[in-house]
């Protein structure tokens, strides 16, 4: 701002809180000096979002103190932090092959984003969800994983295999219960443990496939799940009987 921009901004202030005006001509133009010391380098205004007003109106609302040029000089500080942090470098329409005219374009481009005179420019990113064509894919696949690179990916996860393998023949999901024998949590692996001389665990590589002991809880824990019908009750049936009112004593 220069020094007539800088009177102006003084005057909004003195309107907005009455206690900075300032009569005395002298006293005046050395807080005018003051302030465009300090804010020299700040603008106006940009097209982009900055108002040197709104700055000074927003700090008279929520502070009981006087503005002074650091406050709006923070502001401003923290206005070009914002931009940069929301500014992704675009690729330079200079040569490569100059590295001069290339970083050239580049500190352009930042500067003219800091000082509010050009828009960040941010990646580009989906926002509308999957494309049809891709859901209807998934759907005809039936998994994200193609079968061929699961196969493939099956050496290098074996309990993960030997899960869906046994999902895949209907057989009960052992990691869906805690393993009895090596105490694995719900979804890990069982682990390779030994009994030392000492009573102890030795030993915690993961295996390829539950222990016998999970297994079979899991098969249980399956078997309880499953709903089982309750008969229902026949009108004059002796439970119906039993259920219904108690028979007088007398009778």
């Amino acid at each position: 701002m220069d020094r007539r921009e800088i009177a102006a901004l003084l005057a909004y202030i003195g309107c907005l809180d009455p206690r900075t005006t300032h009569t005395d001509t002298g006293t005046a133009l050395d807080r005018i000096a003051q302030w465009h010391e300090l804010l020299h380098d700040v603008p106006a205004t940009t097209a982009h979002g900055w108002d040197a007003r709104e700055a000074v109106r927003a700090h008279i609302v929520a502070s009981p103190y006087p503005v002074l040029p650091v406050d709006v000089a923070r502001k401003w500080a923290a206005y070009r932090r914002d931009r940069l942090e929301r500014h992704t470098d675009p690729t330079p329409a200079a040569d490569p092959d100059d590295p001069a005219a290339w970083r050239s374009e580049l500190l352009g481009t930042r500067r003219a984003v800091a000082v509010g005179q050009a828009a960040p420019s941010t990646l580009r990113q989906l926002t509308a969800g999957p494309h049809p064509d891709l859901e209807a894919r998934l759907r005809s696949v039936g998994s994200v994983i193609p079968p061929a690179a699961r196969t493939q990916l099956a050496r290098y996860r074996p309990a993960r295999a030997a899960r869906e393998a046994a999902t895949a023949a209907g057989q009960p999901d052992a990691l869906s219960v805690p393993c009895p024998w090596c105490h694995a949590h719900t979804g890990e692996p069982c682990r390779n443990r030994r009994t030392g001389l000492d009573g102890g665990a030795r030993g915690n590589a993961p295996r390829a496939t539950p222990h016998p002991s999970r297994v079979d809880l899991a098969a249980a824990s399956r078997t309880r799940q499953v709903a089982v019908p309750r008969p229902a009750t026949v009108p004059g049936s002796n439970s119906a009987r039993r259920t219904g009112p108690a028979r007088s004593a007398g009778r």
